[in-house]
């Protein structure tokens, strides 16, 4: 068989068991990642049958799949919501990075792994995962929430945080001296505020440069501005997934939503190809000795990401139920965490069991989010019934 036929077998097999899992996903209420990493840590380097062709499309593809998921992370907000969003969490959002990364930077420590792994896997525990959090409220109906805008506006400071973040990790996973970080850092915050005044003051004209009535027009200028301005982005060491996400930002209006109608498909193609290029990347007979690790940081993150949402939601004059409701909604972890492990595993830089430790979190958490979402106001009602039951009998 010649290379471009397995390359199309290999392939049009790795899609169809994509759909199928997805299926599967949707079927139980969960999100579809854990499954789409199941399968590439079966079909990977020491899996069940190692795909050797579609490995490498999934490589290429991937990376376009994190640019996408950046991109239409952008296309949600405008930088207005972002700057109010900031003003109003900041606080939240502070106790949020502590309480989430320290958990991260401790076992990588603890494993011996360095500054590097250090770093990578504070980003890797830190933040949450804003698609699965997103479809959650929806799924549930809980848009319209008191402690809805807490959720959001601690989702923005860390998306917001990720923009500074990235660079940083880049630049200290590159190896450069502390004098290029500075300067990558000041490149970083500077591309962020420059984007954020163009985007507040002539978002309109960005819009108008990809806008037209022709959707495969419209959809070939956005996909080019998106992969020239990522890879502008990565060039300048400010990381391609932030370079994506400002470009996100810049437009805003019907645009924005235009734009974001046009390329979920494509978007949700590439992202789940993303998830198993980073599953055939690791060796799923690394994951037994760091299960334990990852259990570990499972329990602490989880009752760390519920005790900020529950502070976060108390300072608001919400409730118990909502401040419960709030807690839980964070625990979802999925595309970030991959996309930071893929980023410092790509790079040589870390040692090769943290993708096998941040493979296993991220399946735990990203099945645990959901979970507890559905089930927090039965448990809570439940808690409050017996409270009520004790003090009337006595």
């Amino acid at each position: 068989m010649n290379e471009t036929a397995l390359a199309l077998i290999e392939l049009g097999a790795v899609l169809f068991v994509l759909g199928m899992l997805g299926r599967v996903a949707a079927r139980v209420g969960m999100s579809p990642i854990p499954l789409y990493l199941l399968g590439g840590l079966a079909f990977g380097e020491g899996g069940i049958v190692e795909l050797g062709a579609a490995n490498e499309f999934g490589h290429m593809a991937g990376e376009i799949g994190v640019v996408l998921l950046l991109l239409l992370l952008g296309l949600e907000y405008t930088a207005a919501e972002l700057v109010t969003g900031l003003r109003r969490s900041w606080a939240a959002g502070l106790v949020d990075l502590v309480a989430n990364a320290t958990p991260g930077v401790v076992v990588a420590l603890l494993l011996g792994w360095g500054v590097n792994g250090a770093i990578t896997l504070a980003g890797v525990t830190y933040i949450s995962s804003s698609g699965i959090v997103a479809k959650v409220l929806n799924d549930l109906g809980r848009l319209g929430n008191r402690e809805t805008p807490v959720i959001l506006s601690i989702l923005v400071f860390e998306d917001l945080a990720m923009a500074m973040y990235l660079p940083i990790l880049t630049a200290v996973l590159a190896g450069t001296s502390l004098l290029s970080g500075l300067t990558v850092l000041g490149l970083g915050l500077a591309t962020v505020t420059l984007v954020l005044v163009v985007a507040l003051r002539y978002g309109r004209y960005v819009s108008a440069i990809v806008d037209s009535n022709d959707r495969e027009v419209f959809l070939l200028k956005l996909l080019g501005a998106a992969l020239l301005v990522a890879g502008l982005a990565s060039a300048l060491s400010v990381s391609a997934a932030v370079g994506a996400f400002l470009l996100g930002i810049a437009i805003s209006g019907s645009t924005a939503r235009e734009a974001t109608k046009l390329l979920e498909p494509i978007r949700d193609l590439f992202a789940a190809i993303f998830f198993v290029a980073f599953g055939f990347s690791t060796d799923p007979r690394a994951i037994p000795p760091v299960l334990g690790w990852a259990i570990l940081l499972t329990v602490v993150t989880v009752l760390t990401k519920v005790a900020t949402g529950w502070w976060a939601a108390s300072r608001q004059g919400i409730r118990r139920m909502g401040r419960a409701r709030a807690g839980v909604a964070l625990v979802a972890h999925g595309e970030f965490s991959i996309v930071i492990a893929g980023l410092a595993v790509g790079l040589g830089a870390v040692d090769g069991q943290l993708a096998a430790l941040a493979s296993a979190y991220v399946l735990l958490m990203a099945v645990l989010g959901p979970i507890a979402a559905r089930a927090v106001e039965p448990v809570i009602g439940l808690v409050q019934r017996r409270s009520r039951s004790a003090v009337s009998t006595g």
